[in-house]
């Protein structure tokens, strides 16, 4: 017998919705079944409940459930009247939704870009970006900040910046609900503010979802209209061009049980986090968070030195641990997106990023023993 032949690592879960699942126990399928029971799949009681929690739990007046985060950024573009002739400023380092709305609404993304240290839109790269819109005959109207990986983005600069030039803000904070900016939380940190419950999101339904946030009554009634269609006072009067943007009742169910754990989630990923720069800092550029901001750590992605991704997560695979890559390709090179302006001067920072960033397990049942485990491969990985 072949005393060499090598058994395969027991593979990890990238994200453990399972354990998770498994906390929640039949909390979940008791919230479902109560909508069975009532039969009100679509905007059912649960659904204003969340609302009312979301807010609540933000701090922002108005809280507006819709189906997906890409249709919280669409809403509000359509809201905005953003359109034909219209620059709307994106960074390029980012998941293609920020800049398909804008594309959606016959308007113009225009790609500035963002900062080393911590991957978000980069103040400075956005008023060159002005000038460069400007140049081109666009009328520059709007900025979508990301706050990518779960750290928000400096949005007291972006404000500055903004209100400069006469720029909406809306904020995509698909990765980053939850997370705080100087005090503030994600959803008050803007005039507008969407984000996502997408599965893998850190406050996650089972299926598609999203949530649009301000503190203005009358673009609230806007949003609330256009996410059915545009109706007015009924269903059948239809008083502006809208969409099916609703968010599903037992979605709403699963989120609110969801919400009542998140506060400790977050504890819990912030001590993910914390192992692994303790465990990793000293031979791989980690994230750094900045000063009076926290992460909900959507994504733990470290920095490589160029050219050792490949063979990286390789090795990493061949352990059974997964990695991924966000994003290999900046939306500039993207076919889809390639023949839309960028700021002049190019965006250096999110090609050498694109190149160089992968992400490891991150989610807030990663235990010690496991983490341990990831941190012996990864330094094994790079000590070659």
């Amino acid at each position: 017998m072949n005393q060499h032949i090598r058994v395969p690592a027991t593979a990890l879960p990238f994200i453990d919705l399972a354990a998770q699942r498994r906390r929640l126990g039949r909390t979940v399928d008791d919230a479902i079944a109560r909508v069975l029971a009532h039969g009100q799949y679509i905007m059912g009681p649960e659904v204003r409940a969340l609302e009312t929690e979301l807010a609540s739990f933000c701090g922002a007046r108005n809280a507006i459930v819709c189906a997906s985060g890409t249709d919280a950024l669409l809403l509000v573009l359509l809201a905005k009247h953003i359109g034909a002739g219209d620059a709307v400023f994106c960074p390029s380092f980012t998941f293609c939704a920020t800049a398909e709305v804008v594309a959606l609404v016959g308007a113009t993304p225009v790609f500035v870009d963002v900062a080393e240290h911590d991957f978000n839109i980069d103040p400075q790269s956005l008023a060159r970006g002005v000038a460069s819109a400007k140049q081109l005959g666009l009328t520059p109207k709007a900025v979508i900040p990301v706050d990518l990986f779960g750290q928000p983005a400096d949005h007291d600069a972006i404000a500055s910046v903004a209100s400069a030039h006469g720029l909406f803000v809306l904020d995509d904070a698909a990765q980053a609900f939850g997370a705080t900016y100087r005090g503030r939380k994600i959803g008050t940190l803007a005039p507008v503010t969407a984000t996502s419950f997408f599965p893998a999101k850190p406050l996650g339904c089972y299926g598609d979802g999203g949530a649009v946030f301000t503190d203005d009554d009358a673009l609230t009634a806007d949003l609330r209209s256009l996410r059915v269609h545009g109706e007015g006072s009924d269903r059948y009067d239809n008083v502006r061009i809208g969409l099916t943007a609703r968010l599903d009742t037992i979605q709403a169910a699963v989120l609110l049980e969801k919400l009542r754990i998140f506060p400790d989630e977050i504890a819990t990923r912030h001590q993910v986090a914390k192992r692994y720069a303790e465990r990793l800092g000293d031979i791989v550029t980690v994230p750094q968070v900045a000063r009076d901001v926290t992460s909900v750590w959507a994504q733990y992605t470290i920095r490589l030195a160029s050219g050792r991704r490949e063979a990286f997560a390789a090795a990493l695979k061949s352990e059974g641990i997964p990695t991924a890559i966000y994003y290999p390709k900046p939306l500039h090179r993207q076919r889809a997106y390639r023949h839309y302006p960028v700021v002049d001067g190019g965006l250096p920072v999110s090609e050498c990023l694109s190149a160089d960033v992968i992400s490891l397990p991150m989610h807030a049942y990663l235990d010690e023993a496991t983490q341990d485990r990831i941190a012996g491969v990864v330094r094994a990985a790079l000590a070659v």
